[in-house]
């Protein structure tokens, strides 16, 4: 005997003796009281039929007249108690009553003559209600029910089929190419129905062996992958297949030796998204992420991410605070628990693309959670900044005599490079008690290739702080070089050989690769003309400069090819096509910012003698203005002297619009050669970043545990 509901149990013939009573509640009855049974639901055996009541039946007909949608109605044979389902559109209900107007009611009248209505199905997210309904009246245009007192719902299936929404199915196999459509999937298979047009057949199929399958809606690809056929429904001109992916892992991007460190943030973000086969919103919770990738966890029964999908359109959700838009891509699916009914499925999604903007700030948040003192794209104090450059002596005497005479111009500049331009401009700082300590910044230039224009730390943390943004700069890179937005091909600086940090660094990595096709080193002659005439002087006899042409273009990539073999010539885009850097050019102006590219071809006779690249920018944009300045390639040195090279210089400052005129000569010999008055020599560094990124970080790491 049971009493108060405490489980105390008494017999008194069997132990008449009295005794004191255990009082305490157990954890099962507490766990009872807190979670006592659901009244709306009565769970039959086997948990996959519930009942529930009159009331909420009524609610989801009218959530389904809400919405537009429709129900079904069961029609069974009168003879041989085979089933047949029909749709139907419900009006609202009236008291018990209930009318439906059928979907297609050639087809409904066809069926009455020969089956009658046996129940109601409602649907209910992936599951259904089923109610018997007593059947007032029926004909080919409607029928009325009498809705029940109860009706069950019924869960058909482990794990739920979701309706794939207007989305377009290729298969492939053997050459043969079968178009069709998505009828359902779940996150391990999908149903597709196919259509085969002359002359090909469905036999041409073969179930034994994998297909390839694409799922795509116009121009947008969501699925293609190799997948196996686990069921056939047959049919002569329409028949459907049932495809389960061949690969649960994939590998969208190589394996690297040096990978993205994942984290747990706390709070975690929420990854949100329209699913592209439903286009219904889901939300999964971010279990770590990375500055390549995160990994979510949904529920086994309602998992809705197929490994390999794509999701066009995404963005993860910081606390309601602030999101980051993004693409990616499901690269692993790997099943949690040994239930698969009651499981988990965890996901591993790879970055495909991101705008600029919301690239920082994840690499931004990801650089705090590793190190509180590291920061990229900081709002910065702007005196902090001078103060710093300063301390460290990156701006000395002689770059200072260059700038001062437009310091106010370098300051507008500065502020608008380090706080409005994050579509072209970088800085990684390490900041320790509002001090700088390190500092890095890099823009992008050429339409493919960013340039490390600042670079310097305080002597104080000179080893520890310049490595530091270094390595800033290899984890976003790494993080970023796939992402199609950030345009980064290539990687490039100056700077002086005499100075030991960059040439130890640079010069460092350069030797050891040994491979001019991933970082070769170029020596460049700087030299100073002073400003730029007001009148363009004429060349000597035979001589002229004019735009180059793709002729001049093609035949300095040859000797630069010849006599270097390095990186210059892909990286500054000196080829013929100069749309992307037109484009660029329109972006630096849409930021309020300057850049442009003028080519001269300067040549003797019809004989090509060398290339200038004339490049405008802000003053203040590089303070030792390589980015505002005149880049030179000499083809062929027999009979180019000093004077008529710095005649056709000259010109070229004029036509460009440069006030004073810096120039770079390549080769760095032919200046000492034709008697030019170099002031001082310039090491170009380049790498190819994708070949490059992983030697680089290794580089960097075995930099860090030496004295």
């Amino acid at each position: 005997m049971t009493r108060g509901g405490f489980g105390f149990e008494e017999d008194q013939e069997k132990d008449p003796a009295p005794r004191s009573l255990d009082l305490e509640v157990t954890p099962e009855e507490k766990q009872l009281l807190l979670m006592p049974p659901r009244p709306a639901a009565e769970t039959e055996p086997g948990g996959t039929r519930s009942r529930i009541g009159r009331e909420l039946l009524v609610n989801r007909i009218h959530l389904v007249h809400f919405r537009d949608q429709l129900l079904e109605i069961e029609l069974t044979h009168r003879r041989f108690g085979s089933t047949e389902r029909l749709a139907a559109r419900p009006r609202p209900v009236d008291g018990r009553i209930l009318e439906c107007l059928w979907s297609e009611p050639e087809q409904a009248a066809a069926l009455l003559s020969s089956h009658e209505p046996t129940a109601l199905l409602v649907p209910r997210g992936q599951r259904r209600i089923r109610a018997e309904a007593r059947v007032l009246a029926v004909d080919a245009g409607k029928i009325r029910f009498e809705l029940p007192e109860t009706a069950v719902e019924v869960n058909e299936r482990r794990i739920d089929r979701f309706p794939g929404r207007e989305v377009a199915v290729r298969l492939l196999q053997n050459s043969g190419s079968f178009p069709g459509r998505l009828l359902d999937f779940n996150a391990f298979s999908f149903r597709v129905e196919l259509a085969a047009d002359g002359p090909q057949s469905f036999a041409w199929i073969d179930p034994e062996q994998p297909v390839h399958a694409l799922l795509f809606r116009e121009a947008q690809t969501f699925f293609a992958g190799e997948c196996r056929i686990t069921r056939t429904e047959q049919g002569a001109s329409c028949r459907s297949y049932v495809l389960e992916p061949v690969h649960r892992e994939s590998r969208r991007f190589r394996r690297d030796e040096v990978r993205s460190q994942r984290l747990m943030l706390v709070p975690s973000p929420n990854l949100v998204f329209s699913h592209p086969l439903t286009e219904q919103r889901v939300e999964l919770k971010v279990t770590d992420l990375s500055g390549s990738g995160f990994a979510v966890e949904e529920e086994i029964a309602r998992a809705v991410l197929l490994p390999g999908l794509i999701l066009p359109e995404a963005k993860l959700d910081f606390a309601g605070s602030f999101e980051i838009r993004l693409s990616a891509q499901v690269v692993f699916q790997r099943v949690l628990g040994q239930d698969e009914a009651q499981g988990s499925v965890r996901c591993g999604l790879a970055l495909i693309d991101m705008p600029p903007g919301d690239h920082v700030k994840l690499i931004a948040l990801l650089n705090q959670s590793r190190d509180r003192n590291a920061y990229l794209c900081k709002e910065l104090d702007p005196e902090a900044l001078w103060d710093f450059f300063f301390e460290t002596g990156f701006i000395y005497p002689k770059k200072y005599a260059l700038i001062e005479k437009r310091k106010r111009e370098i300051r507008e500049t500065c502020v608008k490079l380090y706080t409005r331009s994050p579509e072209i401009a970088r800085t990684f700082l390490y900041q320790k008690g509002g001090v700088i300590l390190g500092h890095l910044a890099m823009i992008r230039f050429w339409p493919s290739t960013w340039l490390i224009h600042h670079h310097a730390a305080r002597k104080s943390a000179l080893y520890r702080a310049g490595l530091n943004v270094l390595d800033q700069l290899c984890r976003f890179i790494h993080d970023g070089l796939r992402l199609r937005s950030l345009q980064m091909d290539h990687l490039a600086c100056y700077y002086r050989p005499q100075n030991r940090f960059p040439r130890r660094v640079f010069g460092g990595f350069a030797e050891e690769t040994a491979d001019r096709r991933v970082c070769s080193v170029d020596p460049l002659a700087y030299l100073t003309l002073g400003e730029t005439p007001a009148e363009e002087e004429p060349l000597p006899a035979g001589w002229e400069l004019l735009e180059a042409g793709e002729a001049d273009l093609l035949e300095s990539r040859r000797f630069y090819d010849h006599a270097s073999g390095g990186l210059m010539a892909e990286a500054f885009d000196l080829g013929t096509e100069r749309r992307q850097d037109e484009e660029l050019s329109a972006l630096f102006g849409r930021l309020g910012l300057r850049r442009r590219r003028l080519l001269f071809a300067l040549r003797r006779g019809s004989r090509l003698k060398a290339l200038i690249a004339a490049h405008v920018s802000d003053i203040g944009l590089n303070f030792s203005e390589l980015t505002h300045c005149l880049t030179v390639v000499v083809v062929d040195a027999e009979g180019l002297g000093e004077k008529t090279l710095n005649t056709a210089l000259r010109a070229a400052a004029k036509r460009a619009g440069l006030e004073e005129i810096v120039a770079l000569v390549f080769p760095e010999t032919f200046a000492a050669a034709a008697g030019l008055a170099a002031e001082k020599q310039y090491h170009l560094w380049i790498v190819r970043t994708f070949d490059a990124e992983q030697p680089f970080q290794k580089f960097l790491k075995r930099l860090t545990r030496m004295p």
